[in-house]
């Protein structure tokens, strides 16, 4: 499914600089990503659809590769997991985050290697547990005391198992209240003020089955300064300083997690990975020395910053309706497949593709077919003034937390994804379908 394409690159320019780097502009008013034209993704695939660039996933990974050469990069998969995903990061030299057996096995399933695979999880669940030592997975990160022992026991008088504490630094950082991890009075991790952290890591040496390798936090996502994972290493270093005062134990392992930002739209903020892995390295080198310490390996966690900006959801105008100054453009999908504006107030930048329009550009609301008020997927857009039934509407920045926290609303079925790469398409996740759905109500 290739296309002529104007031979102009636009990614980098205002309007589109949040798209993939592929992106290109097509003579009749639409688009290409990796030489695909979008809109002949949705005749072929229908809408919603998902259409993830293999070729920008690669390169976000590179990315982190050459800025932190000397630490292990773990994808998080929560962001969105597929098996051709955890193929492209296992093949790009990262490791992987997941929260579930269900991402540990898919994983698994795929080729993944579980030693390179680390779980989390503030409640992790036998299912999980099991499947965690079964499969042999590198790292549990530890959420809260009642896991060391569920952990010791399951591991058995006689087995092993590598462990990190999660510590929870008691720092505000991230996009949104609702996805800021670092502070006490949530339900992550184990304070480093009260003690709790400190406490857990002494329960943990107690265990001879269980090997602390390091300390863990995470202290929010969608974060675009450096200076708050400087202040979370500063005092991650002073407690393993404090844990080999108190027990000889000096580890060798600090994993500060991810949550770095990305733009959503043109001329939002990002962090900088290079810029914060050669001030993380700096500071780390100083804060171990100032603590007669040996400088741990430093491990980060990103997932929104790999994926998201590779994916776009494609969608097809169903009605154009005007309600006093308001002009609401509703499409075929919504908040069951992108419940993020609902959850966190998200704003994207959504495109008319496939035809061109000479229309002046008006306000719009681009709203979903679902029965909630909330189900707005962009508000106060400009798209054409001519926007109407039957067209494409594209979103950037869709390769996150779309589809992993999509879900069954109304029963419309979640979308398909489809990899472009190279002038080529091919599907990753078929389309969930009414039968699919019918096939798990098995009441009379």
């Amino acid at each position: 499914m290739t296309t002529a394409v104007i031979p102009t690159s636009v990614s980098g320019t205002d309007d589109l600089s949040v798209w993939p780097a592929s992106t290109t502009r097509l003579a009749h008013g639409g688009l290409a990503v990796a030489g695909v034209d979008l809109a002949e993704v949705a005749e072929r695939f229908a809408t919603p659809v998902y259409v993830l660039d293999e070729g920008e996933v690669r390169e976000r990974c590179r990315t982190y590769r050459a800025a932190f050469p000397e630490a292990e990069v773990l994808y998080a998969a929560k962001a969105f997991l597929s098996r051709a995903m955890a193929r492209w990061v296992q093949e790009e030299g990262l490791g992987l985050d997941v929260c579930s057996a269900g991402e540990l096995e898919l994983a698994v399933v795929a080729g993944f290697p579980p030693e390179r695979i680390v779980l989390h999880g503030n409640a992790k669940s036998p299912r999980d547990l099991d499947s965690a030592l079964r499969l042999g997975v590198g790292r549990i990160v530890i959420d809260s005391p009642s896991e060391i022992a569920r952990i010791a026991a399951a591991v058995g008088p006689y087995g092993h198992q590598k462990v990190m504490v999660r510590v929870v630094p008691g720092i505000s950082a991230g996009g949104h209240d609702k996805i800021r991890t670092g502070t006490d009075g949530q339900k992550f991790g184990l304070s480093l003020t009260d003690g709790s952290a400190l406490h857990a890591v002494a329960r943990v040496l107690a265990q001879p089955q269980l090997e602390l390798t390091g300390l863990h936090c995470h202290i929010g996502s969608q974060i675009t300064a450096v200076k708050p994972y400087l202040t979370a290493l500063r005092r991650m270093v002073g407690l393993m300083a404090r844990i080999r005062d108190a027990y000889g134990r000096v580890l060798p392992e600090l994993d500060l997690g991810g949550g770095h930002g990305i733009a959503y739209r043109p001329g939002e903020a990002t962090l900088d990975i290079t810029a914060l892995a050669r001030k993380l390295r700096d500071e780390l080198i100083e804060a171990c020395a100032a603590a007669g310490l040996p400088v741990p390996r430093l491990a980060v966690e990103p997932g929104r910053a790999v994926v998201g900006p590779a994916g776009v959801a494609v969608y097809r105008v169903l009605a154009v309706k005007h309600a006093g100054d308001t002009v609401f453009v509703a499409v075929d999908g919504g908040m069951s497949d992108n419940p993020r504006p609902a959850l966190y107030g998200v704003r994207y930048a959504p495109r008319l593709i496939g035809r061109a329009s000479a229309a002046a550009p008006r306000t719009a609301t681009v709203v979903g077919r679902h029965c909630e008020a909330g189900d707005v997927l962009a508000a106060g857009v400009e798209l054409p003034g001519d926007i109407r039934p039957g067209d494409l509407i594209a979103v950037p920045v869709a390769g996150a937390y779309h589809l992993s926290m999509a879900s069954g609303y109304n029963m419309v079925g979640r979308p398909p994804v489809v990899a472009v790469h190279e002038g080529t398409v091919r599907l990753l996740v078929r389309r969930e379908t009414l039968e699919d759905l019918s096939r798990r109500d098995i009441g009379a």
